[in-house]
């Protein structure tokens, strides 16, 4: 775990180093500015509260897409994993939406419901749940029958099957798909944010890029980039290393 620290503070520093080499190759403050000069406009947006405001509101959404995907999501794909004509109805469904441009579900979520948070965080949701529920497909298929006949014969309950079989078995599966669901997410709300609020980091972004403030679009960007990898590197990562370690036993 050290080795891999000491790793990572290497290659961000080498990061930080290319972004000071391209500042100074483009020698442009307003195209490109060198990392010391964001300093003063991140400490401007601190204070004023701003920066923290819009970053509760981005995560919110967040939160609330990431649960509502990840809930909708294990469901769907417990359900055709284990049922293969409730698969084989909802499988085109599936394919539909995989293939369903991001910005397609966005556009149509705030026409018909309007430019609101329901409309926000459903079209973050809907572009999500095609992805996790095709991980946990999978990962349902992959289940062991065995144990599944072992579940039968004691007579195990539903509760206690799902407990004690079939969710440490998805656990890996669990895992990657809220690892990449987080990734995704934000992203998408980034859009969702940039089209149609009045609030975020998506929200500030188009201002900033409205008025070509490149200084600003990169405090706001950074920003929530830094609490996206502390959730990765401090949360995310561990519990994905904690459920699959049975690999490596």
């Amino acid at each position: 775990m050290r080795g891999q620290g000491f790793t990572t503070v290497v290659s961000m520093t080498g990061l930080l180093a290319l972004w000071v080499l391209a500042s100074f190759l483009t020698a442009d403050p307003e195209i490109l500015p060198q990392p010391w000069l964001l300093l003063p406009d991140f400490a401007k947006a601190i204070g004023s509260g701003e920066l923290l405001f819009h970053l509760g509101a981005t995560l919110y959404r967040v939160v609330w897409a990431f649960a509502l995907s990840m809930g909708i999501g294990i469901a769907l794909g417990l359900a055709m994993g284990r049922f293969p004509a409730f698969n084989q109805w909802f499988d085109p469904w599936l394919v539909i939406f995989l293939n369903l441009p991001a910005l397609v579900l966005i556009v149509l979520c705030y026409l018909w419901i309007g430019l609101n948070e329901t409309a926000a965080i459903l079209a973050v949701t809907l572009n999500k749940i095609p992805n996790v529920t095709t991980v946990i497909r999978e990962g349902t298929r992959a289940l062991d029958p065995q144990l599944d006949a072992m579940a039968r014969v004691y007579r195990l309950s539903w509760f206690e099957r799902m407990h004690h079989i079939v969710l440490p078995q998805l656990a890996p599966f669990i895992a990657a798909s809220a690892r990449t669901g987080v990734a995704v997410i934000w992203k998408i709300v980034l859009v969702v944010e940039f089209l149609g609020r009045s609030s975020g980091i998506g929200f500030k972004i188009h201002l900033y890029f409205q008025l070509f403030n490149v200084s600003m679009v990169l405090v706001y960007a950074f920003s929530f980039i830094a609490i996206m990898l502390l959730i990765e590197w401090a949360v995310l990562q561990p519990w994905e290393r904690r459920v699959t370690r049975w690999r490596t036993a």
